[in-house]
């Protein structure tokens, strides 16, 4: 028997392989929605420009919230020889209804209605998208400001190079996520455009209103060109990029969480939520989402890789070859969702340890480029010499087996005789990073005024700056690490 929802043309029905390789009920069901309500748009816009009566509108109105019920109640049976979710919606409809429904696909085809639906799912998922970025941004902001005083090592190529505030080091997260946010919302400004009504490839005969649809949907305008309407899935690319893009910067962050929480490390703890054990090893608390957060990259990356394959050597129009795009889309955006949550709650839970933090970050002659500034501004020496000073004074602490705060005036009048006691005023890992006052700079000031800014920026409400608080070091997150 020929498909009756488009075996015209055929006399027998496809084969098993055939059928299985067709389907693709199996994950486009979740289109449902926005099927259907592309579906209701459609037909209100049929009845309005008079190409269908307002009874059968009303009919296939109420035959579509039914299906729609069904659906969300977990009762409508999907069928594979159906194909799609457009046939199981369509064909559902027809038991319910009879004949008005076979007047809904008039002026649209499966390849306009296909590329609407999968529009609105994507325009729907940005949007959550978004608030999940932003929803790990405010955490970022408010940890940063309760560290914005907390001295850490900051590091270039992993080595210890000058000393950074934590709350400073979070916030250049918040940064990178901003930019992250930013390009979802492009992606969703330009996806925002309506290939209801294009039909197959070449727009239809009947005096259809394309602008209704599209503002009924939510759109800014129908697309201006029927071919690229139909045959475009360049928003899908564009998210997914902006999805990658996103998971770098997490597992950017999971990396150094992982690296944090070891034993060697040591500078923060994570909680029990977001920890597993060993089945073998009693004392081990291992990063596991972190872990996991870090790998969800490789399946997005893979997944942008994959749209862009499948679509660089088609030919106008539609081909069957798109119907790939869904499941890699999918599952990319749903891993990004779920990283996003799981780095949100390891945020909200991470405690750090002050203390250790601290030496670290005062090890490894961490303030000597503070000499080098102080001999450029106090005693007038061209930078290329400090810094040759600078680099005789480390090895003499290096020699002596001493932090450069160990050093006596003694010592450094023996490297040059210019040097006076003001010199001890910039050692310490404090005066380092107060110092650091220009703008972006780790200042705790000045992540006190960054944190209250995207603090301002993500809630819509205005956050003065928190004062400076002195507070002493230690005591906050002293809890042993594995």
């Amino acid at each position: 028997m020929s498909n009756k929802m488009w075996g015209g043309r055929f006399a027998t029905g496809p084969d098993a392989i055939m059928e299985e390789i067709n389907a693709s009920i199996g994950f486009d069901q979740r289109l449902f929605r926005q099927d259907i309500a592309g579906s209701i748009a459609h037909a209100t816009m049929l009845a309005e420009t008079g190409i269908l009566t307002q009874a059968d509108r009303a009919s296939i109105l109420a035959g579509l919230n039914e299906v729609l019920a069904e659906i969300e109640g977990g009762t409508f049976t999907f069928s594979r020889a159906l194909e799609d979710i457009h046939m199981n919606v369509e064909s559902r409809l027809r038991e319910k209804i009879g004949d008005a429904a076979g007047r809904l696909h008039t002026a649209r085809s499966r390849n306009d209605q296909v590329a609407t639906d999968f529009k609105l799912y994507v325009r729907d998922t940005i949007d959550t998208l978004i608030i999940q970025v932003t929803t790990l941004q405010l955490a970022l902001a408010n940890k940063a400001e309760d560290e914005a005083e907390t001295i850490m090592p900051g590091f270039t190529h992993l080595q210890s190079a000058q000393p950074v505030t934590f709350g400073h080091h979070l916030l250049a997260y918040v940064e990178m996520l901003g930019r992250d946010a930013s390009r979802l919302a492009d992606a969703r400004k330009r996806l925002n455009e309506s290939p209801l009504g294009s039909a197959a490839l070449a727009g239809t005969p009947y005096p259809i209103d394309r602008h209704m649809t599209a503002e009924k949907l939510g759109f800014d305008r129908p697309t201006a060109n029927s071919l690229d309407a139909v045959s475009d899935r360049d928003f899908v690319i564009e998210t997914v990029a902006a999805a990658a893009i996103c998971a770098m910067h997490l597992s950017r962050f999971a990396e150094e969480m992982v690296i944090w929480s070891s034993a060697q490390f040591g500078f923060v703890r994570l909680s029990d939520k977001f920890t597993t054990g060993s089945s073998i090893m009693p004392q081990k608390r291992n990063p596991d989402a972190a872990e996991l957060v870090r790998a969800k990259i490789g399946r997005i990356l893979g997944a942008l890789t994959s749209l862009i394959v499948v679509m660089k050597g088609l030919p106008l129009a539609y081909s069957k070859d798109m119907q790939e795009d869904k499941e890699v889309a999918f599952d990319a955006l749903d891993a990004l969702s779920l990283s996003l949550a799981a780095m949100t709650g390891m945020v909200g839970d991470m405690v750090p340890n002050r203390d250790r933090m601290r030496v670290s970050a005062a090890a490894g002659f961490s303030t000597a480029t503070d000499i080098a500034d102080w001999l450029v501004r106090e005693l007038n020496i061209p930078f290329r010499d400090a810094h040759h000073i600078t680099g005789q004074i480390v090895a003499l602490a290096e020699q002596k087996n001493c932090g450069l705060e160990g050093l006596t005036i003694e010592d450094f009048k023996f490297i040059d005789q210019r040097i006076d006691s003001r010199i001890h005023k910039v050692l310490t890992v404090e005066a380092s990073v107060a110092a650091r006052q220009s703008y972006g700079g780790t200042a705790p000031a000045n992540v006190l005024t960054q944190a209250a800014r995207w603090k301002t920026i993500l809630t819509g409400k205005p956050h003065d700056p928190r004062p400076l608080t002195a507070k002493k070091h230690g005591g906050h997150g002293d809890g042993g690490v594995a």
